[in-house]
């Protein structure tokens, strides 16, 4: 371990001729709410908005005879790529699916300028990797992956050493996100045991949790991308290898719709933006309760690439998420004055969100969608058993993943 520190605080060193280490910063309120010294490391700050900047440095500086660097990405790890190769005047060809919204793609091509190309290839980040190394072989480049690289992982591990020269020790207890496992890795390669670990991933993208139970990466059948930084199909086999002994207790798995109420809430209490994946460890104190307590505790906020256009639909999930939004459908009488006795029906904080008739030429009966908002989820059972004395029929589709993909 000692070598690994060694040539992580050396890759620390070099980084400071490019950009400043990002804060560390403690926070009175989720210190206040959890009883423990909860501290935020700021990767959101750093120059391209999440940490991924340091791994492609590393591995860029340890490179000086390459000319042409390519890799595949939908985000975070482009964007570092291009600011590095624009910094050391390489050539990259950056790989990123067809579906990327326009905003990482503008932001990629901000950082890289002429230093880069963007190609556009494939609806799904397995057909773009393919085409990356393919590329990558024809052409004769280095692929950088954005994990899985040893020369990733050591630079990645400059956030513990950053932490560590802060704080002037390890910390009690780290809580750190994981995708395909570079960050995690690198830092648990630097503390080591010195410190409690918490390894958070989204619950639609735990590959490492499927791992530890697997004892080998495995694929994960279904990736849900919401929370794309960390969004990974199987973790990477140098990550792995370094976190295989973590344990399954130390492992925690968010609802993404759960993680929507953490980014609501340090947006609004706190002013900071962070995109789902950057909430992640964050979201995870929930969960932690009396392990964390009188402790001093790093949580990585490990990137604030938002796109303000996502802001309502965050806003809808975590609504959905705390019970205080549903949907249903309600069978409404076709008869003069069926209306307003819905209407009556409604309690003072009970708002109408949405409203559509879904069957207009019904002669007896229409059904109609119907999107509520309150301000605490128990006025749910009041307005439910409202219905039901009022002889309403409805069916609550707020869970119902079919109905809500066509309807909502």
């Amino acid at each position: 371990m000692s070598d690994f520190k060694d040539l992580a605080k050396a890759a620390t060193r070099e980084m400071r001729q490019v950009f400043p280490e990002t804060p560390l910063l403690r926070n009175a309120h989720l210190s206040d709410m959890y009883g423990a010294d909860i501290w935020l490391k700021r990767e959101d700050l750093s120059p391209v908005r999440s940490y991924k900047l340091r791994g492609a440095f590393n591995a860029m500086r340890k490179r000086p005879d390459a000319e042409l660097f390519v890799c595949a990405s939908a985000g975070n790890h482009a964007q570092g790529v291009a600011y590095m190769c624009r910094h050391f005047g390489k050539s990259g060809v950056i790989f990123m699916p067809v579906t990327t919204p326009a905003q990482k793609i503008q932001k990629t091509r901000m950082f890289g300028g002429d230093a880069i190309e963007i190609r556009l290839v494939g609806d799904y980040f397995d057909d773009t990797l393919r085409s990356a190394q393919e590329y990558c072989k024809e052409a004769g480049g280095h692929f950088l992956s954005p994990f899985d690289d040893t020369d990733v992982i050591e630079g990645q591990a400059s956030v513990a050493v950053e932490i560590e020269q802060t704080l002037g020790k390890a910390p009690e207890h780290i809580v750190v996100p994981v995708g395909g496992g570079g960050l995690s890795s690198g830092m648990l390669s630097y503390f080591g045991t010195d410190s409690q670990w918490t390894f958070v991933e989204p619950l639609g993208g735990a590959c490492l949790n499927a791992a530890l139970r697997a004892g080998k990466p495995v694929p994960l059948e279904k990736v849900n991308t919401f929370a794309d930084g960390a969004a990974v199909a199987q973790i990477g086999q140098n990550t792995f290898n370094v976190l295989k002994d973590v344990g399954l207790a130390s492992s925690l798995t968010i609802p993404e719709d759960r993680l929507c109420t953490t980014i609501l809430d340090m947006l609004n209490v706190e002013g900071i933006v962070l995109e789902p994946a950057g909430a992640l460890s964050i979201d995870a104190l929930k969960d932690l309760g009396q392990a964390i307590r009188g402790k001093t505790v790093v949580c990585i906020a490990s990137g604030g690439n938002f796109d303000f256009e996502r802001l309502p639909e965050v806003k809808e999930r975590a609504q959905r998420y705390s019970g205080i939004k549903k949907y249903f459908i309600l069978r409404l009488p076709q008869r003069p004055g069926a209306l307003k006795d819905f209407l009556g029906i409604l309690g003072p904080d009970d708002d109408i969100a949405r409203f559509e008739y879904l069957k207009k030429s019904a002669r007896n009966f229409g059904s109609v969608l119907i999107g509520i908002e309150t301000s605490h989820a128990s006025n749910f059972d009041i307005l439910f058993a409202r219905l039901n004395e009022n002889g309403f029929t409805f069916q609550d589709i707020t869970e119902d993943e079919t109905l809500a993909q066509f309807l909502i």
